[in-house]
C-alpha cells in the first residue's frame, strides 16, 4: 500500500507552556529535564500528526542550551519535520522564551528529535513520505537526511 505524501507544513505544531517554581532550581533557572519534556512532548505529537501511528521517541540529539530559561518564562516551543525515511521521522525543535512582562522572546534551545512509527504489534511500520514544497523544506530534508548517515554510522560504531 502506497502512502500519500504529506507536507511538514501539515503536522508543525507550537506549544506554550508557563514555567513555573517546581520547574527550576532554586536559583530559579528551569531544569534542562523539564525542557527536554517538553521537547519530547511536541517531537511526539508532530510525529503522530504526520504518521497517524504511535510514534516513539529513538533518539534526542544534538540539544543545544543557549539560555537560561527562567521561572515566569513562557517556554514556547516549535516543531516541524525535517526528514522522513520508511519509519523514522527527524522533527527540529526551537525553544524560545518569552519574558511576559517585556514581550522579549530569547532562543534557547534547539534540539533534533528522531522518532519512529510503531504498528499494533510494536514493530516499525512505514510513514508517509515527506512531499518537499518549498526549497527551504528540500534544503531541510537533505541536511536532515545527512545527520541520520551520520547517526547510523555513529551507531555501527558503538
Amino acid at each position: 500500500m502506497s502512502l500519500k505524501p504529506k507536507s511538514a507544513e501539515e503536522s508543525k505544531a507550537e506549544m506554550t507552556v508557563r514555567m513555573f517554581p517546581s520547574d527550576a532550581n532554586p536559583a530559579g533557572n528551569v531544569f534542562g529535564g523539564e525542557i527536554l519534556k517538553q521537547i519530547d512532548l511536541i517531537a511526539g505529537l508532530v510525529a503522530q500528526r504526520h504518521s497517524k501511528k504511535n510514534a516513539v521517541t529513538a533518539s534526542i540529539d544534538r540539544v543545544n542550551f543557549l539560555k537560561p530559561v527562567l521561572v515566569g518564562n513562557a517556554l514556547i516551543l516549535n516543531a516541524k519535520l525535517n526528514y522522513v525515511s520508511k519509519s523514522s521521522m527527524e522533527i527540529e525543535i526551537k525553544v524560545e522564551a518569552e519574558n511576559l512582562l517585556t514581550g522579549i522572546r530569547t532562543l534557547t534551545n534547539t534540539a533534533y528529535v528522531t522518532s519512529v512509527a510503531l504498528d499494533e504489534s510494536g514493530k516499525p511500520t512505514d510513514v508517509p513520505p515527506l512531499l518537499l514544497v518549498t526549497e527551504d523544506d528540500k534544503k531541510r530534508f537533505a541536511q536532515g537526511e545527512q545527520r541520520m548517515l551520520q547517526r547510523k554510522r555513529e551507531r555501527k560504531h558503538e
